[in-house]
């Protein structure tokens, strides 16, 4: 089950579990060390991916105003290579067209998801970057 929630209605307990799942992956996984919580979580949409009553997948989107972005995609370890990940961000893009129709969608990409991504429509629209030591791109989807 797909759930979707503004930071404000979340439960402390939906937000731990998230908060916990994305230090869990981006910080300890990746081993990098950045602020993993930001401005953007006051006021941004969650997408929880819950089965059994735990949380097994998730993105965020936020509205920039010129485009609409999402990221923290990720996947709980132990629910890996089933095809969750490629189920999020399917309805994170359907999630994003129902509320903000016709408006672009821009990413930060790692560079290794590349074509992950471009098989959702994404295109690169950079060279590839460090950000916080990891190589990324941006890509973007239009409508």
């Amino acid at each position: 089950m797909i759930v979707v929630k503004n930071t404000n209605e979340l439960s402390p307990k939906e937000l731990i579990d998230i908060l916990k799942a994305r230090v869990e992956v981006f910080v300890v996984e990746q081993n990098c060390p950045y602020q993993e919580v930001d401005a953007d979580d006051y006021n941004d949409l969650h997408l929880c991916l819950i089965e059994d009553k735990k949380l097994k997948a998730y993105t965020r989107i936020i509205n920039k105003g010129d485009h609409i972005t999402f990221g923290r995609v990720l996947v709980v370890k132990n629910y890996r290579h089933n095809g969750l990940g490629e189920k999020i961000v399917a309805a994170t893009i359907d999630e994003i067209k129902q509320r903000f129709p016709n408006q672009p969608i821009q990413i930060q990409a790692q560079a290794y998801l590349q074509k992950f991504y471009e098989g959702f429509g994404f295109k690169p629209i950079s060279k590839v970057y460090l950000e916080d030591n990891i190589p990324h791109l941006d890509m973007r989807m239009t409508f």
